[in-house]
């Protein structure tokens, strides 16, 4: 198996189209294929924030839909399908953005999108297992013991990492350091907390370099296990780059 995982884009289309042409995808179909047969992979967050969130999903959902890539669902994701189901959700944190962009369509282009996105979340699994239980891909990861089950614990984990309960100074929550005491085989690809530059411990990669905020936007090649990046075009928002635990 041949894959780029690519971390959180939050709407960063120009970002996303640089790094696969950077990967070595072709985009004459009006969305990337490689020549050869390597797959793209996405580690959830496609939009908020980030100034084309609705042109992502478009693009992902073109792939999905060919069986061309691999959608897991980060909190953000969660929260658009949340919002689309027509649930009493917090319009902040970067949903905004996301809202205004679909609000500002005709009726015939809502009702499109809303489709293609509620069938992309509802189709994909919460994580993926691939590569003979190799590779894991999982928006915020997942601990060893619960690969390959799925309850409401363990989706709370995946979509927001190993939260504590208590919150920084700016409302987000304060996350454990769940990677430090990974010790399984397979290799687990996430994102979700915004890093300087990927971060490899034991054997997971955070992927999530920031581009929303001004930092880059990373792809894994597997099995290759390179990384690949793109400078954001995006203001750099230090704050963001917070430190894990």
């Amino acid at each position: 198996m041949k894959v780029d995982i690519i971390g959180d884009i939050h709407g960063c289309w120009d970002e996303f189209y640089e790094l696969t042409k950077m990967l070595g995808y072709d985009w004459q179909s009006g969305y990337p294929i490689h020549p050869f047969g390597r797959k793209l992979a996405f580690v959830g967050d496609l939009t908020d924030r980030g100034p084309h969130s609705l042109k992502v999903v478009k693009t992902v959902y073109k792939l999905w839909k060919n069986n061309l890539a691999f959608y897991a669902p980060g909190n953000h994701c969660n929260k658009l399908y949340r919002y689309f189901l027509g649930r009493n959700v917090q319009i902040t944190h970067g949903l905004e953005t996301t809202v205004a962009e679909f609000t500002a369509l005709p009726p015939e282009k809502q009702k499109e999108i809303k489709k293609k996105y509620m069938e992309l979340y509802e189709q994909s699994p919460l994580y993926h297992v691939l590569d003979d239980h190799k590779l894991v891909i999982a928006h915020a990861g997942i601990k060893e013991k619960d690969i390959g089950r799925t309850n409401k614990r363990i989706q709370t984990f995946v979509l927001y990492g190993d939260i504590t309960g208590e919150t920084h100074p700016d409302g987000t929550p304060i996350r454990r350091d769940w990677a430090q005491s990974y010790h399984g085989k397979a290799l687990i690809v996430y994102g979700h907390t915004p890093v300087k530059e990927p971060r490899w411990v034991n054997r997971t990669v955070n992927i999530d370099t920031g581009c929303v905020f001004g930092g880059k936007l990373t792809a894994l090649r597997y099995p290759e296990l390179e990384t690949v990046s793109v400078l954001s075009s995006m203001p750099y928002v230090p704050e963001k780059f917070k430190s894990i635990g």
